[in-house]
């Protein structure tokens, strides 16, 4: 009689094979972490080399004048609210102005309100951060522009009657691809030691202590402040409430240039100075304007009081 026999693993072989495969995951696991990781660093790139070409269209549409990080403050409530493409908007930040120009509009439901200033929801994906998709209102939002030289229409001496403290800046007078535009903001935390900066606050709220990622993040101060220029939140003007860049993608920030061109940079690279703590610090023999400044000269901000 013949017998047949039936071909089959052993327990053995089973377990070999499992272990294998697990030794196959796990080195492929950080891997893919890695490739997601530069997925979203290139996706963030890739919006915000749209948004720093509409700056060059914003200028171009408004007579040579580079947009400013917000329209300044006025009496008459009324001159606050501007159009920004599909409604109205009570002091639209910069990257709304410049989505007008090319016909991107941030907001589903823009606001004329002066209470959602603050708290306008964020919903066009072109001007938010894939790897922080939920940094999306407008005081505690994830890009910051270079506010102290393109354009801050805020009034010196917190008065009207003493003008802007930087508005207009021409367009054409700035050195376009040696000078930030914008780039990944952690807001005033940046100048808070890693360890004590606090979550995001999706309300649009202030942080009374400036440790929250992400607070006043659309205003970003260049490497070296001084006692008598604006910081981001200038109800806190103090070393320690600065904002800078966020290094979030790989321990690099996406940073916009004039000219539309985006780079992966590190604090360093930018002209920034890290202290105790991975603080970022306002000023310091490291320190360097130089590709803010408009003309690649590291200069002061401009002056607050005169």
């Amino acid at each position: 009689m013949t017998r047949s026999f039936r071909n089959a693993f052993t327990l053995i072989e089973l377990l070999i094979v499992i272990a294998i495969i697990a030794v196959l995951i796990a080195l492929l696991l950080p891997a893919l972490g890695q490739m997601r990781k530069t997925g979203r660093q290139l996706s963030c790139a890739a919006r915000m080399r749209q948004v720093a070409i509409a700056w060059s269209i914003y200028g171009d549409e408004n007579q040579d004048v580079a947009v400013p990080v917000q329209p300044g403050r006025f009496d008459d409530e009324d001159q606050n609210v501007y159009f920004v493409g599909n409604g109205d908007q009570y002091r639209p930040r910069w990257f709304a102005l410049l989505g007008l120009s090319e016909g991107l509009y941030a907001f589903a439901n823009p606001s004329p309100d002066r209470e959602d200033e603050h708290t306008t929801t964020v919903t066009n994906p072109a001007f938010l951060c894939p790897s922080v998709p939920h940094w999306n209102n407008t005081r505690n939002y994830p890009f910051g522009y270079n506010h102290q030289f393109l354009g801050n229409a805020r009034f010196r001496n917190n008065d009207e009657s003493a003008g802007f403290i930087n508005f207009p800046v021409r367009a054409s007078s700035i050195y376009s691809s040696q000078t930030v535009m914008a780039a990944d903001s952690l807001g005033t935390a940046a100048g808070k030691p890693i360890a004590e900066q606090t979550e995001y606050r999706a309300d649009g709220s202030r942080d009374p202590d400036r440790t929250a990622v992400g607070g006043h993040g659309y205003a970003l101060d260049p490497p070296r402040l001084t006692d008598n220029c604006d910081y981001a939140d200038r109800r806190s003007r103090a070393p320690e409430h600065r904002s800078a860049p966020d290094t979030r993608h790989l321990n690099k920030a996406n940073v916009s240039f004039c000219d539309g061109h985006v780079e992966p940079m590190s604090l360093e690279e930018l002209g920034y100075q890290t202290g105790e703590g991975g603080r970022v610090e306002a000023w310091g023999e490291d320190t360097t304007n130089a590709l803010f400044s408009g003309d690649a000269s590291d200069k002061d901000p401009p002056l607050l009081f005169k």
